[in-house]
């Protein structure tokens, strides 16, 4: 008795569970199908359904007439009417590996009685499937898959894709031609959609399926005329009344070209093959190709080729006997976002990084994947504790795709990043609507070190002559400078010690350390590094203040009347002088013995281009191209790099080009190399 009991019990804990597997196969199902809004990746979806087969397979009395495994898809949506189909629209059997294949191969061989059989593969096109009805060579009718039975009347959306033709080619085809397809969107159409989008102010599309679905499910046909959607055709449907001439071919791949002859759009990928290792061949082969491809894949379809073999082999419930879905490695995974860390770049961006519980994804395990900046973390709604979904393509850096939120913990907080640099501790700030955050700490940042001294000693800044990029590296790597005041510090026995460094080239190299000491201020305060700070601002801002401690105390609105010097620019000044980290680099570099000649103010007379705007352009044969435009600067002049209305002078050199056009067009004033050195020679004399 207990015995029975206990039977009982499990058979109804059994069914309970198959219930329950059932149900969240539904509800991913309809997300998918009819929402367009899949909450987690195929391949966990793919899990869930093989997962279901393999109970069903081993206990088929809890098989049901509703059960996922017995029907295709989702049901229509309401704001359509609904197409029965002549011939049902079936799913195929998924394969994940190579033996999956072989076995495929040995049943078909089963089943055709050991005839032999060829192999038609084409890709396996991620989009919307689709059944075209023509009736006398006009489009008639065009519907989607639905659950397989009936579909959604979606012929006007349809009839605005140009690749799809209104009216058949030729005359022999039969008077009833019902055509199986895919919709898609190419990746180029998808990409600058979503630019569109967000331009627009609208949620971008996740994908390029998401964005074909949606677009062919619009009430309003201008939309979808709106969008790029294009169809490859793989397959027939309803045949009725043949042209006597010229039949419907016996074979798929034939049928394939019998459908291009009529003018519907057939993908060039589709390969005729002999054998399952040729299949393999064919799914190495395009599998490698998928970023190239103008289209979104996600595997490879095996049919055979010969009809009355297909006939033959037969169906089971959702799928034919004789075709399979070669599946590439999933690009997209669930898994946990365990913590989120802040990377801070060379040149202070702060970036980011979700750390992930480890998941296989894109053929490799993955463990951080980036979440680019705030903006996307609030757009995507990523929180520490969320299940995500993770996706890497190829060689792409992995990236959290989405939070699925029906898995959300109780209790988690909206993300912020930090407002000080995990690294040095100085502010961090996001200003003229970057996307990034950045740290201000430039001048002290570890993470910034190696950029900061390369600015600090080229040529335009310090001039530091020798100490190039390698070595830069060479003497941070070996912690010899941890910021740009302990270039000053150097010893020629440090120096030397240094790979390929020899005594004599240590020598010139401090040598050449100790001579920059002897700069001007402009080119001081452009070595600095502060961001948007180039050389004319530097420049305007030596000839304002005359003193750094005046600039380092001057405040944001003062900064604005210097020329040159907007409210960005006067931003970024103040807030590095304001980080007490920088002022300590800064007074490491006056203690150290760097000095300038006191700045002398210029009259009007010495500054004749004060306020002009000046572009060059062409090539000089008698001056450095950097020599004249700074004694450009010298004389007061703002040097462009673009002509427009706003320019006061070009300086034309040889084979001056649009630059010159352009001027002439606006009636600017135009001089010659010439010119500009008799200009030069007038404030000299």
């Amino acid at each position: 008795m207990n015995d029975m009991m206990s039977s009982d019990s499990s058979a109804e804990n059994e069914r309970s569970g198959i219930e329950r597997l059932r149900a969240s196969i539904n509800y991913h199902s309809h997300r998918y199908y009819v929402l367009d809004d899949p909450e987690i990746p195929d391949s966990e979806y793919d899990k869930l359904f093989r997962q279901l087969e393999v109970i069903e397979t081993q206990n088929p009395d809890l098989i049901t007439l509703d059960s996922p495994t017995q029907r295709v898809g989702g049901e229509v949506l309401q704001n359509f009417q609904s197409v029965r189909h002549q011939l049902p629209m079936l799913s195929l059997s998924n394969a994940f590996s190579s033996d999956e294949i072989k076995e495929f191969s040995l049943r078909m061989q089963d089943l055709l009685d050991n005839a032999p059989f060829l192999i038609v593969a084409e890709p396996k096109l991620d989009g919307l499937a689709i059944s075209l009805r023509y009736e006398q060579g006009v489009l008639v009718q065009a519907a989607t898959r639905g659950d397989g039975l009936n579909g959604e009347d979606v012929t006007h959306n349809v009839r605005t894709i140009r690749s799809i033709p209104l009216k058949l080619s030729g005359l022999d085809y039969p008077q009833i031609l019902e055509v199986r397809g895919e919709i898609f969107m190419p990746k180029n159409g998808f990409a600058a959609l979503n630019q569109m989008q967000i331009k627009k102010g609208d949620k971008p599309f996740a994908n390029p399926r998401n964005a074909a679905a949606g677009s062919l499910r619009q009430l309003d046909s201008k939309i979808a005329a709106s969008r790029p959607l294009d169809m490859f055709c793989y397959g027939l449907g309803f045949v009725e009344n043949e042209h006597p001439h010229s039949p419907v071919e016996k074979t798929h791949y034939a049928i394939i070209q019998q459908l291009g002859h009529w003018g519907l759009p057939i993908c060039s990928e589709v390969k005729l093959l002999e054998d399952w290792h040729a299949c393999i061949s064919y799914y190495d082969s395009i599998l490698s190709r998928r970023a190239q491809l103008a289209y979104e894949i996600d595997g490879v379809v095996y049919k055979v080729n010969d009809i009355s073999q297909q006939i033959k082999a037969g169906y089971i419930a959702r799928a034919p006997r004789w075709a399979i879905a070669h599946k590439f490695p999933a690009e997209e995974a669930l898994t946990t976002l365990l913590n989120i860390d802040i990377q801070v770049g060379r040149t202070g961006a702060l970036t980011p990084v979700a750390r992930l519980a480890p998941v296989f994804v894109g053929g490799v395990t993955v463990t951080n994947a980036t979440l680019h900046n705030q903006d996307e973390i609030d757009r995507k709604n990523v929180r520490i504790g969320d299940t995500v979904i993770v996706r890497r393509a190829g060689d792409v850096i992995p990236e959290v795709v989405s939070s699925v939120l029906s898995k959300r913990p109780e209790h988690t907080q909206a993300y912020l990043i930090p407002q000080h640099c995990p690294i040095c501790g100085s502010l961090a700030e996001r200003i003229n609507d970057e996307a990034k955050s950045r740290c201000t700490g430039g001048l002290y940042c570890s993470a910034q070190r190696k950029e900061a001294i390369k600015h600090f000693a080229s040529r335009k800044a310090m001039d530091i002559d020798g100490l190039g990029d390698k070595l830069v590296e060479q003497l941070v790597d070996a912690e010899m400078i941890h910021d740009i005041a302990d270039l000053f510090q150097l010893s020629k026995k440090q120096v030397s010690s240094l790979e390929r460094m020899g005594d004599k080239s240590a020598e010139n190299l401090v040598d050449a350390i100790e001579s920059s000491k002897n700069t001007s201020l402009a080119r001081f305060i452009y070595a600095l590094g502060i961001r948007e700070v180039g050389e004319t601002t530097a420049l305007a801002l030596a000839n304002s203040y005359k003193e750094l401690t005046a600039i380092q105390a001057a405040k944001i609105e003062k900064l604005q009347e210097v020329s040159d010097v907007g409210p960005i620019v006067a931003h970024n000044v103040e807030t590095f002088f304001a980080q007490p980290h920088n002022i300590e680099v800064v007074e490491k570099l006056l203690q150290s013995g760097i000095y300038w000649p006191e700045v002398q103010s210029k009259n009007i007379n010495e500054q004749p281009l004060l306020g002009k705007t000046v572009v060059l352009t062409g090539s000089l044969s008698q001056m450095k191209r950097n020599d004249a435009k700074a004694r450009l600067i010298d004389l007061g002049a703002k040097v462009s790099g673009s002509v427009s209305k706003n320019t006061d002078m070009i300086i034309a050199g040889e084979n001056a080009g649009s630059k010159l056009a352009k001027a002439q067009q606006l009636g600017i004033e135009i001089l010659d190399e010439q010119g500009m050195l008799t200009l030069f020679n007038m404030q000299e004399s």
